[in-house]
């Protein structure tokens, strides 16, 4: 057992004391950004409520609200966070200035319905994808695209050319196809009529009947 007590507290893995270095990175950094938004925030209450000669606490509330969307884009503060505090800051400018309300400079906001906006992004697909398929909307990009579009037309016409027959060729194999079923019958006739012929003899010599033998005359 040792007799004096351990003095550090923190971190002993090497994963935990890299976690303690990116946090004191990353405080190195956010931690101007909060410090400013609130310096902003309180410069603009200040004068609000005791405007003084050469500043406006419009500009002032400008440079706030700034600061503000700074430390929440960067991750310094919540947007949440952000947001209250800018609606707090605006509603207490405008109570301080006596009823008239402060200009902000904010975006109006948007009256587009969910459909009308998904309408919107399937239209943002659609033409970012013909972009992609056209190419870069170049000069060099739209020379590109038009002589793959002549090398595909001029392949096309060639291939169709060298596929389709000659007209004058077809016409005597159509003849030489017609030619044959004509003389066929004449052929099959002819050799008809000679195997008839030739049959005609040999039918007539069975049909005869045989003479009989003469008798031989007997001696008395």
């Amino acid at each position: 057992m040792p007799k004096t007590a351990r003095t550090w507290t923190g971190a002993r893995t090497p994963s935990g004391l890299k976690r303690v270095r990116q946090a004191e990175a990353r405080r190195e950094v956010l931690q101007p950004r909060r410090s400013a938004a609130k310096t902003l925030v309180a410069k603009a209450l200040r004068l609000s409520t005791a405007p003084t000669n050469g500043n406006d606490a419009n500009v002032a509330l400008l440079e706030a609200l700034s600061a503000l969307d700074r430390a929440a884009k960067s991750g310094a503060i919540h947007p949440n966070a952000a947001a209250r505090r800018k609606s707090r800051l605006t509603r207490h400018v405008n109570q301080a200035l006596g009823g008239a309300t402060a200009r902000t400079g904010a975006h109006a906001a948007k009256t587009t319905s969910k459909a009308q906006a998904a309408k919107a992004a399937r239209a943002r697909i659609a033409a970012s994808k013909a972009d992609k398929a056209k190419g870069a909307q170049t000069a060099a990009g739209k020379a590109r695209a038009a002589l793959t579009k002549t090398t595909r037309t001029e392949g096309a016409a060639a291939t169709s050319a060298v596929e389709a027959p000659p007209p004058a060729a077809a016409k005597p194999r159509a003849a030489a196809k017609t030619t044959p079923a004509k003389k066929a019958p004449a052929a099959k006739k002819a050799s008809a009529a000679k195997t008839a012929k030739a049959a005609a003899p040999k039918a007539t010599a069975k049909a005869a009947p045989k003479k009989p033998a003469p008798k031989k005359a007997t001696k008395g």
